[in-house]
């Protein structure tokens, strides 16, 4: 019989970028070095991030703060739509504006999504084969972190809309044999000061 071992998921979302998000400000590479120091005791085999240059440089910051972890380029870890919801899934009162919400994003984000988003679950989640836990850190976009944290809660597809998370904050979902997904923490900015929280969330959203 295979032995599966806990797998600990660690998501972040890049650093606050530019307005055209060719690069991260001088903000967000403040916040991923941040989040680089905070991640040092962790015991990480690999840290994931998506192809587009504001993830690409958050991971390559972040790594720059830790012991020889390699980085590894994932299109799964890129910023797509995951998931498009018929109307009939979505609550009635708020269908319209959430519809309208992903019309504005290019064809290839839409079309494309999905098969990345279902290939994202298999690479991402889940206990590990072997003995020893694993230790993954994945930086990503707003919303993978919405997919995988609906995905772990098991609530509808849908549901990845509307879990903002903020730049370079810290989530970690464990995966455990014979246990449902644990989230342990969620976006979470202990480690930024308190200018370099919060960005990346509409002003409403700030608490």
């Amino acid at each position: 019989m295979t032995r599966t071992a806990a797998r600990y998921l660690y998501l972040t979302r890049h650093g606050e970028a530019t307005p055209d998000e060719s690069e991260l400000t001088e903000a967000g590479r403040r916040q991923a070095a941040l989040l680089g120091e905070r991640l040092r005791g962790v015991p990480l085999t690999a840290v994931h991030h998506g192809p587009l240059s504001r993830a690409a440089q958050t991971a390559r910051l972040v790594g720059e703060q830790l012991d020889g972890v390699p980085l590894r380029l994932a299109a799964t870890a890129g910023d797509y739509i995951p998931h498009l919801p018929s109307r009939e899934e979505l609550p009635s009162e708020t269908a319209d504006a959430m519809l309208g919400f992903l019309d504005q994003f290019p064809a290839e984000a839409r079309e494309q999504g999905p098969g990345l988003a279902e290939a994202a679950l298999a690479e991402f989640t889940g206990p590990v084969v072997g003995d020893e836990p694993r230790h993954e850190l994945v930086v990503t976009h707003n919303f993978l972190v919405g997919w995988l944290l609906r995905a772990a809660l098991d609530a509808p597809k849908w549901r990845w809309m509307g879990i903002n998370h903020a730049n370079a904050a810290l989530t970690v979902i464990r995966y455990a044999p014979g246990r449902p997904p644990a989230v342990l923490l969620f976006n979470d900015t202990g480690h930024l000061p308190a200018e370099l929280r919060w960005t990346g969330f509409p002003q409403e959203l700030h608490v």
